[in-house]
């Protein structure tokens, strides 16, 4: 043979010769070099010293063949000559780059089959479905009860008008409501600066409008009275009785607050007979007025609404708003934070029938001056003439009642007062004519007596 290697036994023996090295074998313990082989002939000679070509252990077999793993035993270990190195991952199976490039295929085999099946399903290989669609549900009827909020603002809304004013460089909005005879309700705040030529437009609830003229206005109420045009047959508001509410009745208010006509804000009454300053801003024109408290939210816009109640029937004017701002914290033009109030209807029925009637209104009163720095229980009527004003008016109203100056007011129809600001509202609220008990204390003693309201001259505001 040629180029092969034969098996390696004792009967081989004569065909090598040791190359070097003191003992054969394969492979030198202390890290020598191993055993070398040179071809010789057809044959592979072992040399292992140039002086004894058979060694010490001639006659003895050169050793067992070398492990087949021999590579990387240590520095003096080779593999066999002709032998190819062994690959040290080569009992380690398949590489990773092979299972990673057979995830992949996997993966891909899977999501064909995905799309496959979507595309079965839908038509589609973008997971889009041109069939999708979702239910509608049936149109149920738009129907409420008559005494729902829905029921009753449905009867409302066409009476309630909304307001343009302009006046000279001023300008405003405001709301109304349709009474008897074509006339509209509103508050004098909301057209007193057209009172000198300015203009009013109405809007109506079918969304057609037109001019309108002030019949009168009333700045001690806060109350006006304005005619338009023509009323497109929108429908009168029915008025109700304020005298018959109570704290946690549910009212609702109807206006244009912010200029967002046909608005309806819900809410309850939160307290009636509050003394509150409405109408014109610095002091011009205000008003103080009993008012109902309620917590429907009423805004800049609202004023000249109607408040109604669980019937639809007016109960209230809105005119003012409590505040959190700086200042005077109510009649601000700012946003409701629940504290809204209105003028009673009653009193507002008796103003609107004088400014339609005689063009003005009449201020109730019962003829005193006030105390201003009385700190104690009560109203104590002035103790003396004041820039030549009688504390009592002679012949007037308190004055036929038997009430003197330095008198404290106690209760007026058994409700208690207890400053100025209650006394006037509550006087104000009642219309000339009315009889009302009265319990005072003179010299510690206290009394009482029934007068009969009077009327102060008429203002100086007349109709334009």
């Amino acid at each position: 043979m040629t180029d092969d290697t034969r098996s390696f036994n004792a009967s081989d023996r004569p065909e090598f010769l040791p190359a070097e090295g003191p003992h054969p074998g394969w492979g030198s313990p202390s890290g020598g070099p191993g055993p070398q082989y040179r071809q010789q002939g057809p044959d592979f000679i072992q040399s292992q010293h140039p002086t004894d070509p058979f060694g010490d252990q001639y006659g003895q077999p050169p050793g067992p063949p070398p492990p087949v793993n021999a590579y990387g035993m240590g520095p003096a270990w080779a593999p066999p000559p002709g032998a190819p190195p062994a690959r040290p991952d080569a009992q380690k199976g398949p590489r990773s780059g092979v299972m990673v490039l057979l995830a992949v295929v996997i993966a891909l085999l899977a999501g064909g089959a995905g799309a496959y099946g979507t595309y079965l399903l839908t038509g589609s290989t973008s997971g889009l479905d041109p069939n999708y669609a979702i239910p509608t549900t049936p149109a149920g009827s738009t129907a409420r009860p008559p005494e729902s909020v829905a029921g009753v603002a449905s009867r409302v809304l066409p009476s309630v008008v909304s307001l343009e004013v302009r006046g000279g460089s001023e300008s405003g909005t405001g709301s109304g409501f349709l009474i008897k005879g074509g006339y509209i309700v509103t508050n004098n705040h909301v057209v007193a600066v057209a009172s000198t030529g300015g203009e009013i437009r109405i809007k109506f609830s079918n969304r057609r409008s037109t001019t309108a003229r002030i019949v009168g206005r009333d700045p001690n109420s806060d109350i006006a009275v304005v005619k338009p045009e023509e009323t497109f047959g929108s429908p009168e508001v029915a008025l109700g009785n304020s005298d018959s509410m109570v704290v946690g009745d549910p009212v609702i208010a109807i206006g244009s607050p912010l200029g967002l006509t046909g608005t309806v804000t819900t809410g309850i009454v939160s307290s009636l007979n509050r003394p509150v300053e409405a109408g014109g801003e610095s002091g011009r024109d205000s008003a103080l007025i009993n008012a109902i408290q309620t917590d429907a939210a009423i805004n800049p816009g609202n004023s000249g609404g109607p408040l109604v109640n669980a019937a639809g029937e007016v109960i209230g004017v809105n005119s003012a708003i409590a505040t959190l701002g700086g200042g005077s914290p109510l009649g601000q033009q700012t946003g409701s934070i629940g504290l809204g109030f209105a003028i009673p209807v009653n009193q507002v029925r008796r103003i609107a029938e004088e400014l339609i009637t005689t063009g003005s209104a009449r201020t109730s009163r019962i003829g005193i001056s006030i105390d201003q720095q009385y700190q104690g229980q009560g109203v104590r009527i002035a103790a003396q003439a004041e820039r030549g004003v009688e504390p009592v008016t002679p012949d007037g109203p308190a004055d036929k009642a038997g009430l003197r100056p330095g008198d404290v007011i106690l209760e007026v129809d058994g409700q208690p007062v207890s400053d100025s600001r209650e006394l006037i509202v509550t006087i104000r609220s009642k219309a000339p004519g009315d009889k009302v008990v009265f319990k005072y204390q003179r010299a510690g003693s206290e009394r009482t007596a029934t007068v009969t309201i009077g009327a102060a001259p008429a203002p100086s505001a007349q109709p334009s």
